[in-house]
This record gives C-alpha cells, structure tokens and sequence, in this order.
C-alpha cells in the first residue's frame, strides 16, 4: 500500500480552496494523488472500518468518466470520495467518501462533498445520489441531501439512500 506523500507535494490541478485556507480539494490526475487517493480509502474502509477485506477498489476505479477527488488539509493528502455518471441523463454517485480519523472534526468531509456535488454538475449533471452509512446521515442532510426511502444493506451494512439536486 502507498503511504500518503509529504506536504506541499501535489498535482497541477487547480485548488477548489482559497490557499489560505487548511483544506482544499482536487481531481487527482496524476500517478502519485491517485496513490494517494487509494491509500486513504483503503486506510478508512479496509483497514479502519473492515468493510472490505483486501481493496474497495471495484470496476468504477477503471472507468474513465469516473472523477477522483483528493482532499488535503494543511497541505497533507487526508480525504477522497469518488463520483461517476450513473445514466445519459445526468443521474450522479458519490461514494467512497473517506477522511483520515485525525481529521473528522475538521471541514474536510464537508468540503469533499462539496466538491463532489459542483463537480458532476458542472459534468451536466442534475441530481446525485449516494448510500451514506447511518452515523453520517445527520451530516448530509446538514449540507442540503434528502433521504430517499428507508435504510438498505450496502455493502453489507444499513445505509440510507439520499440525493441532492445539482447545479452548473
């Protein structure tokens, strides 16, 4: 597994985040913040949280249209979540939203999801849906999701379907 690169190591895409603030997001393009991408969701999902046993990396990580978004916090790799179309007609996921637990207090998680919403729609999306683990539901509706039916087994743990509408 790849350990997450040193501060001030990052790729040349341009910052969500005014610079002067401890976080900011980015669509990781290159080899090393992909690495570093992999390596927070395996440290949260595999590692932490045991959902998966070895990877959580499925066919979507292989997918061209899928967008991986790396979240930094004062200037160190530290969160990623991954959205991709679901249809041709602006239908969005968001999954795999992952910050290091040193760093769930902080604004990260909120600015990941962010990020993620004004990316698909600035994609042509209209609407974004994701299956958020129940403790996280609170969290979601806070930044403007709805729930979207009773909780289901996702990955074999409940979880709470929720959308969000999309803008340009």
């Amino acid at each position: 597994m790849t350990s997450p690169r040193a501060a001030g190591s990052r790729s040349s895409a341009p910052a969500e985040t005014p610079v002067n603030e401890p976080g900011h997001c980015e669509i990781a393009r290159s080899a090393p913040d992909l690495a570093d991408h992999f390596s927070i969701r395996h440290q949260v999902f595999v590692e932490e949280q045991r959902i998966f046993a070895r990877s959580d990396r499925d066919e979507h990580d292989h997918d061209p249209a899928t967008v991986h978004v790396l979240g930094h916090w004062e200037g160190r790799p530290a969160g990623a979540v991954r959205l991709y179309p679901l249809d041709g007609r602006g239908l969005w996921k968001g999954d795999r939203l992952a910050v290091l637990p040193a760093l769930r207090q902080q604004r990260l998680g909120e600015l990941l999801v962010r990020f993620a919403v004004r990316s698909a729609g600035a994609r042509g999306g209209n609407r974004m849906i994701a299956y958020i683990q129940l403790s996280n539901v609170r969290f979601f509706e806070h930044l403007g999701w709805r729930r979207v039916g009773d909780p289901v087994a996702y990955v074999g743990l409940p979880h709470q379907q929720m959308d969000v509408e999309l803008g340009p």
